[in-house]
């Protein structure tokens, strides 16, 4: 899956991560120095994902959170490390899988070493996420945090196995939560979990937060598959419906024409017939099925927002709307 952006207007300039821009390069360090004691070859591919950059989103959201509820900053940084190597190994091991030569732009691990390189550098990865999370001390955010990366795990065995052609919003609301929506939510959950004590309610509000900008995100990535720029993602438009997997775009194309020859043969296997494929991207492309999964995302966007309501008015409260916003201007 790529991470992308909308087909939106010019956009202002970010500022959600100043308030923990300090932070976040100490999030860095702690992942640089997981490569510290490791094979040569690993340390430097541990340095080449790094210098891919991203915004860190998401443990900029839970530095935000733990610093609006009054966590304790050196947690939170663990946390923060901790969540960003499992999300950096679930891209490693999902670039190999989708055979994706190109992230952001640069080469992709899988693009300069075997598989079974690959593979082990995400499993080395998936390790010292682990090792991070357990020094939280927090025996239920470990728990948690290899919870999430089971429903991770699995949701990528359940698109891997029975998700091809399969026109169901059910089916594809529960891939996206797998696949994104459970790490975000762990993002926030975990973050919240160390920082706001017994406060229950504090902490349901910040994992719905995080469930809804999850939700919100993989659903302007897979509008990404349809409008972004092939050089930049780096794998051909459409390449999903190339795949067998349907997307939000392709289900409300397929609710609105379900006569459709091209729409009806997804069932039948018919994304291996490429020009049949490419055919039905561009009449969804020409529909207003773009537009329309959007306005979803923004609902969830919205949905995120909502849940701020009842905390102090403070930088990181607006630093955590602003984010929640971006997730839906985004560019490449």
């Amino acid at each position: 899956m790529r991470r992308g952006s909308s087909c939106g207007e010019t956009l202002k300039p970010v500022t959600f991560p100043t308030p923990v821009q300090e932070q976040i390069i100490l999030v860095e360090n702690r992942m640089r120095a997981q490569g510290a004691d490791c094979h040569p070859d690993l340390r430097a591919a541990l340095d080449h994902l790094l210098a891919a950059g991203g915004k860190r989103i998401r443990p900029t959201l839970g530095l935000l959170v733990g610093n609006l509820l009054g966590g304790n900053s050196d947690t939170l940084v663990t946390l923060g490390a901790a969540v960003e190597l499992l999300h950096t190994a679930t891209l490693v091991h999902d670039d190999l899988i989708d055979g994706a030569l190109l992230r952001r732009g640069a080469e992709t691990i899988n693009a300069r070493w075997s598989s079974a390189a690959t593979v082990l550098t995400g499993d080395f990865l998936f390790a010292r996420a682990a090792k991070l999370a357990a020094e939280t001390d927090n025996l239920q955010l470990m728990r948690y945090f290899a919870d999430t990366l089971a429903v991770i795990v699995n949701g990528e065995l359940t698109q891997l196995f029975s998700a091809r052609g399969v026109i169901h919003r059910d089916n594809y609301y529960q891939r996206i939560y797998a696949k994104t929506a459970s790490l975000f939510e762990m993002s926030t959950r975990a973050a919240a979990m160390i920082s706001a004590g017994d406060n229950q309610s504090a902490i349901e509000t910040m994992r719905k937060f995080g469930y809804e900008i999850g939700m919100a995100f993989q659903i302007v990535d897979d509008l990404l598959d349809f409008t972004g720029d092939q050089s930049t993602v780096g794998k051909p438009l459409g390449s999903d419906l190339l795949q067998g997997l349907v997307t939000l775009p392709a289900i409300y194309y397929a609710e609105a024409n379900p006569d459709h020859p091209d729409v009806r043969s997804l069932a039948a296997g018919g994304w291996g017939d490429h020009e049949r494929m490419e055919r039905l991207v561009q009449s969804i492309r020409n529909s207003d099925s773009i537009h329309r999964a959007m306005r979803e995302a923004e609902g969830h966007i919205q949905s995120a927002v909502d849940c701020l309501v009842t905390f102090d008015n403070t930088e990181e409260r607006s630093a955590l709307e602003e984010l929640a916003r971006y997730v839906v201007d985004r560019r490449v």
